[in-house]
């Protein structure tokens, strides 16, 4: 069975980042971005929350299953990533709000970093900024789901496949121009300066792990100025599998599909107001408030999947005790 059928046999961790946190400049290796991820989804999954001042705990145990590795190799890539995660940094930039001009913003990504050795237990406190655009739905937002970048062994196939899927739901899809775009994916300017070098290391080897491997096809088209390449810009493609077949105007499927009945907010919530005849706008518009601090942005029902259960119940506890 191709890695892609087995994948969506597993059980589904969602990954939430803000696109700006997609796109910022960061050299993280292969197990410390897997590290993040797997921080990002367990504290939903465990209900823990995410917050600048609750450490997040990984075991190595977890991490060798989720990415199909020994055990020794997942003791090896905590106690490793131990040494070193404290000091990575990212860069982001952003139009400052009073000057209307480009802002440069760098950050760690983690606070602290604690580490068990006789147990095999990394803990993590992310930093602030990581908090920020991992909480803050009212902005746009890449999710995509930790089986599809599991079996990437290159930290440029995941980091590529990051800077294309928040493109996915977009009629075209921008240039990349390549110095931005050798920084997006953790090259310093002094790796891989010849393109010989850096197709056949970084970008055709993350393409072709891709489209093996993950839910979408990828291609890229090179672009020059005189015999300089300045920049690619890609096609993307969804895959389905060979018992799904993409949704027609004739085939239709609930834009959610939750694991069981139970688990369907969204319905359950309808079937409550109108059992008690109350409005859509008297419960969704302050649930929304409660939930991002705004009245627009992403799907309601998107958010509380994305940040999970304990913190939804968080929040709107937050939001009730300051009536």
């Amino acid at each position: 069975m191709s890695s892609y059928g087995v994948l969506m046999k597993k059980n589904c961790d969602l990954v939430v980042k803000s696109n700006q946190l997609v796109q910022a400049v960061s050299n993280l290796s292969l197990v410390e971005i897997r590290l993040i991820q797997l921080a990002i989804v367990d504290a939903r999954e465990v209900g823990v929350g995410i917050s600048t001042d609750t450490p997040l705990v990984i075991w190595a145990n977890r991490y060798a299953t989720t990415f199909d590795v020994t055990l020794e190799a997942g003791y090896w890539a905590l106690k490793e990533a131990a040494k070193t995660l404290f000091d990575r940094q990212f860069t982001l930039y952003l139009i400052d709000a009073d000057t209307k001009k480009e802002k440069r913003i760098t950050s760690r990504w983690v606070s602290q970093v604690g580490y068990v050795d006789d147990a095999a237990k990394l803990e993590i406190i992310l930093s602030p900024a990581v908090v920020k655009e991992i909480t803050r739905l009212e902005s746009q937002f890449t999710r995509y789901y930790l089986e599809q970048t599991a079996p990437l062994t290159s930290a440029y196939a995941v980091r590529l496949y990051e800077l294309l899927i928040q493109w996915q739901e977009a009629a075209k899809l921008p240039m990349f121009h390549l110095e931005s775009f050798r920084q997006q994916l953790g090259l310093a300017d002094h790796e891989l300066i010849r393109m010989s070098d850096f197709k056949k290391r970084v970008l055709d080897l993350a393409v072709s792990q891709i489209n093996e491997h993950t839910d979408i096809s990828i291609s890229y088209e090179q672009h020059k100025s005189g015999r300089i390449i300045t920049g690619f810009t890609f096609k993307l493609k969804k895959k389905y599998p060979k018992d799904v077949t993409p949704k027609t105007k004739t085939q239709s499927q609930p834009k959610h599909s939750p694991k069981n009945d139970d688990e369907n907010i969204e319905t359950l919530l309808k079937e409550w107001m109108t059992t008690n005849e109350i409005g859509m706008g008297k419960v969704m518009q302050p649930l929304r408030l409660s939930l991002v601090g705004a009245l627009k942005g992403p799907h309601l029902f998107d958010i509380i999947e994305m940040i999970g259960k304990a913190e939804t119940i968080k929040r709107i506890e937050k939001a009730i005790a300051t009536l």
